[in-house]
């Protein structure tokens, strides 16, 4: 338990409304009328020094990052921490990435890891968590793919409307990035075109469902759209999100460069410039005295913050979680849960007798081989980087499941050595794929307009050692987008290699995003994508290799044969266009067979689907699908339900819902999967209202994106 809070203005507010003796924006009202102006002011921006800018990296992750903190009123301010696979400050459970968490396409297990996250980082003393990430994966060469849940608007809102409940159990909750923010290395200058269709019906409803949600802030995106800088998108940011949205909460610039404009961002509806005093603290007083910005809009952003901190901390969690709860045993073991949900197995064939998963529980000699094998590869070193206090690789983990089998490791660049070992071998464990420096957040570029810093930076000494300081570092910290979506030679190599002399070969696959496989798929018998696990990944991966555990991941994306198949993707593009069609909706429509399509994952044992019923209006609705384990072990499967237009000479499939369910063998269950109307639905630009899309529009169970739609049924009814 935590001492008790010192008698202040701002204590006594959000006592108040516990009590119900007030309302938040009554408080808020009531803490602006004590603010001097340069509080008042000081709510608008970080309250760090700009000299600190050099060391941000550092200081993320030892320390909150506070705005608008008026310590005179015990106005704490919001005190920032990342990120998306757990704190960031110190030391701290490293939960699976995103993506991955995405592929357990289980909602219930993504909010206990919000609440994880969420406890944790108020453990840190923090209050408010940016651990929401909604970008649709739009291709997975993006840079930050493994920071978002796929490629789907359905499931990305509901994994991201689950992060944003547990987290708000603690402390305030911030989505990020607002809006289409999905390339990573000209992220900061890309303008993004899109028609009215496609941005409303595409690219925002996961946004939209969690600010339905309850969401506290939004980020605002570095890039521009149709021409305009986020922060200063009014469009967006008030026509969009306050009026047709109704969004009460507040927004944040994206960091140090996301602020373009100190007066136009405030009346677009930007309050908060991160992370320290920069434009706003230069620009905002000689505003009002000019009148070139009103005091009721610096007012008007004032009233959001405060009305959003005193509201949540009156209703959230009382109690003061101990540090005692960091990389706790309970959190470690939820770590590993989430990372053995989310492995997904690819392929499972026969070799001999039997498929090659799960291992022989008499196997005498394994041999583990790939760079990746023996690494503590838990994702991007950039901004969402977490430092647990150990982690477990694949090559640890199954040496502690498998105590009794002679396990080689050959994890050098020697194909030909891991070939030798691998042919005396009763089984294979090849782990290749990416790590930080093939994909992750990119550093700051000498293109990006320093002016920001003050105007000794926009010429002269100092912008030149700006500038060589970022390309100095992006020698050393690589990551951004990914150049190629193949696995790098030497790891393809190294699996022809021990293919051609070991039949019993399992590869994983370790990343944040697709990779292809056509180079040598076919000449794998197993094939499992393991992601960037966590912390306890080494153990989730031997529990599915062994058969403790059921493989029952599911892919958040497609997986093409071709990259031609997807959208182009130019990582140094200046400007791009944004439609509705990439990912497996690509696919579809071009009629390409996908190598792994969206949805898909194999189990140990069989289960069928059959859709008994359903109710459907332009409101959402229900369908009922009957589930059998036809196999003979416990598993488990996610149920999708899939809608599309018939009339076309190629139907593109749309979730529209999913339910994950577990069954032992020989059982069955009638589930209830929740239904969304939007991916049926058109949005009249001029009206703003939503009405069902012409077609003839059908509804099907099934286990992955549908290739037929023969067995399928009417929707509307």
């Amino acid at each position: 338990m935590g001492s008790t809070p010192v008698r202040t203005a701002y204590v006594d507010g959000v006592r108040a409304v516990r009590a119900g003796e007030l309302d938040a924006d009554r408080v808020a009202d009531q803490l602006i009328e004590q603010l001097t102006d340069a509080e008042l002011f000081g709510l608008l921006d970080g309250d760090a020094s700009p000299w600190l800018l050099p060391l941000i990296p550092v200081l993320l992750g030892k320390r909150p990052f506070v705005a608008g903190a008026v310590p005179r009123l015990g106005v704490p301010g919001i005190r920032f921490s990342d990120g998306a696979r757990g704190v960031v400050i110190g030391r701290s459970t490293a939960f699976p990435v995103t993506m991955a968490r995405a592929a357990t396409w289980d909602p219930s297990l993504e909010r206990e890891v919000g609440r994880a996250i969420g406890i944790e980082t108020r453990a840190r003393k923090a209050n408010y968590s940016a651990s929401v990430c909604v970008n649709l994966l739009r291709h997975p060469a993006w840079g930050r793919a493994q920071e978002c849940y796929g490629e789907d608007p359905v499931l990305t809102g509901r994994m991201a409307v689950a992060m944003t409940h547990g987290l708000r159990e603690n402390v305030m909750a911030c989505v990020k990035h607002f809006a289409l923010n999905s390339m990573e290395n000209e992220r900061f200058e890309v303008d993004v075109s899109v028609d009215e269709h496609a941005l409303h019906e595409v690219y925002l409803p996961h946004f939209k469902a969690v600010v339905d949600a309850g969401v506290d802030s939004l980020m605002t995106a570095y890039n521009r759209v149709r021409g305009e800088y986020m922060d200063v998108n009014s469009p967006l940011l008030t026509d969009v999100l306050r009026d047709e949205w109704g969004f009460q909460g507040f927004v944040t610039s994206d960091w140090v460069f996301g602020t373009h404009d100190a007066v136009a961002s405030l009346d677009a509806g930007m309050e908060i410039e991160m992370p320290l005093r920069l434009r706003r603290a230069r620009e905002l007083p000689a505003a009002v005295r000019s009148g070139a910005l009103s005091r009721e809009t610096v007012a008007r952003a004032a009233h959001r913050i405060l009305r959003t901190m005193v509201a949540h901390e009156a209703t959230r969690e009382q109690t003061e979680p101990s540090v005692e709860a960091v990389a706790s045993a309970s959190h470690r073991e939820l770590a590993r849960r989430v990372a053995t949900e989310s492995i997904v197995l690819l392929k499972n064939e026969r070799v001999g007798e039997a498929p090659l998963l799960p291992l022989d529980p008499a196997i005498r000699h394994l041999v583990v081989v790939g760079r990746l094998a023996a690494l503590a590869n838990i994702g991007d070193h950039g901004s969402s980087r977490v430092r647990p206090p150990s982690t477990i690789s694949p090559l640890s983990g199954l040496r502690e499941a498998l105590p009794d089998t002679r396990i080689t490791i050959a994890s050098g660049p020697s194909a030909k050595a891991a070939a030798e070992a691998a042919s005396a071998a009763d089984a294979v464990i090849v782990v290749v794929g990416l790590d930080q420096h093939d994909e992750g957040e990119s550093v700051v570029t000498g293109g990006v307009e320093v002016g920001v810093l003050g105007r000794v930076f926009t010429r002269g000494p100092l912008r030149a050692l700006f500038t060589g300081l970022a390309h100095l570092a992006s020698r050393f910290v690589r990551g951004g987008d990914r150049s190629s979506l193949a696995l790098r030679p030497s790891d393809a190599t190294l699996i022809q290699a021990v293919t051609a002399v070991n039949p019993r070969t399992i590869v994983v696959l370790v990343g944040g995003s697709a990779i292809m496989t056509e180079e040598w798929r076919e000449r794998v018998p197993a094939l499992l994508l393991a992601w960037y696990g966590g912390m306890e990944g080494g153990r989730a991966l031997a529990d599915v290799l062994t058969g403790a555990a059921e493989p029952s991941g599911r892919l958040p994306f497609v997986m093409p044969t071709d990259v031609a198949h997807l959208p182009p993707f130019d990582s140094t593009a200046k400007a791009v266009v944004y439609d509705d069609m990439w990912g497996q909706r690509k696919l579809d429509a071009d009629g390409h067979r996908a190598a792994f399509p969206f949805g898909f994952g194999l189990g140990y044992t069989t289960i069928e689907h059959q859709l008994m019923g359903h109710r459907f209006d332009d409101g959402g609705g229900a369908a009922r699908v009957r589930v059998v384990n036809t196999g003979d072990r416990e598993g488990s499967t996610v149920v999708q339900v899939y809608a599309a237009d018939v009339a076309l000479d190629r139907p593109v499939a749309h979730l529209l819902g999913f339910q994950k369910v577990t069954l032992r063998p020989g059982d069955e269950s009638v589930v209830t999967v929740d239904l969304d109307a939007v991916p049926t639905l058109q949005r009249d630009p001029t009206t703003r209202v939503w009405s069902p899309r012409s077609g003839s529009w059908s509804i099907l169970a099934a286990q992955h994106s549908p290739i037929s739609w023969e067995a399928a049924h009417p929707l509307w009814q």
